[in-house]
């Protein structure tokens, strides 16, 4: 395995297994806005790129970006409120920070989560000590599959993407980081081992307990 510059984490899924959360909240918005969408089609068919992008696919109607994001908006407090008497930390890992803290690698988020959610998580773990820069969905055109987000992270890191290594769950997740030109362990909180392996993964993990670098 190699040895990294710099580790660059997703959030949801990767941090904290809170997809169930998100889930929920995409079927509570299906329902308020009367969208004859289960969450399976909407997964496969819709479910990629940054949060105006996911809500200009289900709303073809709508063209104004500030109303987009607004909807969108209101989806993410949903799950907020769903998710906030349940957040933790994925197991082993504020462990496993606390160790690479120690050895003095800078590490980042890059995230498709907006700032609300950002700070959300962080305040609940108590996560702002250990990262040097984070990146949200709010602070990118593009989202994943696309790397911008990644690039985005190394770059505000200082470090190269070559020599950063990513933490992710989802296909677009892994897709968008090796795109960017990292090496990608991946988080079995929503795809299995094999899954994983066959996106381009170097290392499985379901949680962080026994992860150890270099």
């Amino acid at each position: 395995m190699l040895s990294p510059k710099a580790l660059v984490f997703d959030m949801d899924g990767t941090l904290v297994d809170n997809m169930s959360y998100h889930k929920q909240s995409w079927i509570d918005l299906f329902e308020y806005h009367k969208l004859d969408l289960d969450y399976e089609t909407f997964d496969r068919k819709y479910h990629k790129g940054s949060l105006v992008e996911i809500m200009a696919h289900l709303f073809p109607h709508i063209s104004d970006e500030e109303e987009l994001f607004r909807m969108g908006s209101y989806k993410e407090a949903l799950y907020r409120d769903l998710y906030r008497p349940h957040v933790k930390a994925l197991g082993g890992l504020l462990p496993f920070l606390k160790k690479i803290q120690a050895q003095n690698l800078p590490m980042g988020i890059a995230t498709m989560g907006d700032q609300h959610n950002i700070d959300f998580i962080f305040k609940a773990l108590d996560l702002d000590s250990f990262f040097h820069s984070t990146t949200g969905g709010h602070q990118v055109k593009h989202g994943k599959p696309h790397p911008e987000i990644f690039l985005t992270a190394a770059q505000k890191l200082g470090i190269p993407p070559k020599d950063c290594l990513a933490f992710e769950d989802s296909r677009s997740g892994v897709a968008a980081a090796k795109a960017a030109g990292m090496q990608v362990i991946g988080v079995r909180t929503m795809l299995d081992k094999k899954t994983l392996f066959e996106l381009g993964c170097i290392q499985v993990i379901e949680n962080y307990s026994s992860l150890s670098l270099p």
